[in-house]
């Protein structure tokens, strides 16, 4: 088999194995799943009329649940990501990835699977957030399939770019607590983004904090391809971020990961 052939098989069978430790132990993804799903009904059935009162100027909770389906999205692949830091935190402690080092596997078919196994468990997840938005009145019946395919691109490459961030961590982290801890910044940056309200309803000097960040830009940027609402530089800005962040975490995962072991 060709060099290429041997990658191809083994990071296949790295992603069936991720794959099924998500099927053995769903509990982790479940209980970070509910975190966007107990939001997305917290602010549309408690907060929903206020908000979108405040927002749009009408008591109608419709408006409000178009506005912030698409932040909650990109806060699912977030917290999702956190369940990849620990797993692969977990597979260092616990001597696996050394096992897998001495074995006549492609060398990166280990970090491979994780990152594919974790951007599908996003898209799935994505899918089942999208599926209760849908279910307790979210519609997009604006957008055209150009405007969709768009949409789900840009959350596939925003869950590669938080995938290998997350990667990193875990392969830094000692255990897998601290992974989930190093990995917080994940769920945590969407509650100060644009996700509930609109930036230029914050106090003026936190603006800023919540503007230049990765969140921000994607989720406007998804915002205005599901709603047909402006999306002007936050393109360019998102498209940056995923590629940026997707660099800087493959480089410092492979990096870590080729280091020697102590």
């Amino acid at each position: 088999m060709s060099a290429l052939a041997l990658a191809v098989r083994d990071s296949s069978t790295m992603v069936r194995r991720n794959l099924l430790h998500v099927r053995r132990y769903p509990s982790m993804t479940l209980n970070l799943l509910l975190t966007p799903v107990m939001l997305l009904l917290l602010f549309v059935y408690v907060f929903g009329d206020t908000m979108s009162a405040g927002i749009g100027g009408s008591a109608d909770r419709s408006a409000y649940i178009a506005y912030v389906v698409p932040g909650l999205l990109l806060m699912t692949i977030g917290g999702t990501t956190i369940g990849t830091a620990v797993s692969v935190a977990m597979d260092m402690t616990e001597g696996i990835i050394a096992r897998l080092r001495t074995m006549a596997i492609h060398r990166g078919s280990v970090l491979v699977g994780h990152v594919v196994g974790s951007v599908l468990q996003c898209v799935m997840s994505v899918v089942l957030v999208g599926a209760v938005g849908v279910a307790i009145g979210f519609r997009s019946t604006d957008a055209t399939l150009l405007e969709w395919l768009a949409a789900f691109g840009l959350l596939t490459l925003f869950a590669l770019a938080l995938t290998w961030i997350a990667v990193g961590m875990g392969l830094v982290s000692p255990n897998a607590e601290a992974a989930s801890n190093n990995a917080m910044p994940l769920i945590f940056l969407p509650l100060i983004s644009s996700t509930f309200v609109p930036i230029d309803a914050m106090p003026g000097w936190f603006q800023p904090i919540a503007e230049y960040q990765p969140f921000t830009p994607a989720i406007e940027t998804l915002r205005g391809l599901l709603l047909g609402t402006e999306i002007g530089h936050n393109g360019w800005l998102a498209l940056a971020w995923c590629l940026g962040l997707a660099a800087l975490g493959y480089r410092w995962s492979k990096a870590v990961y080729d280091r020697d072991p102590k």
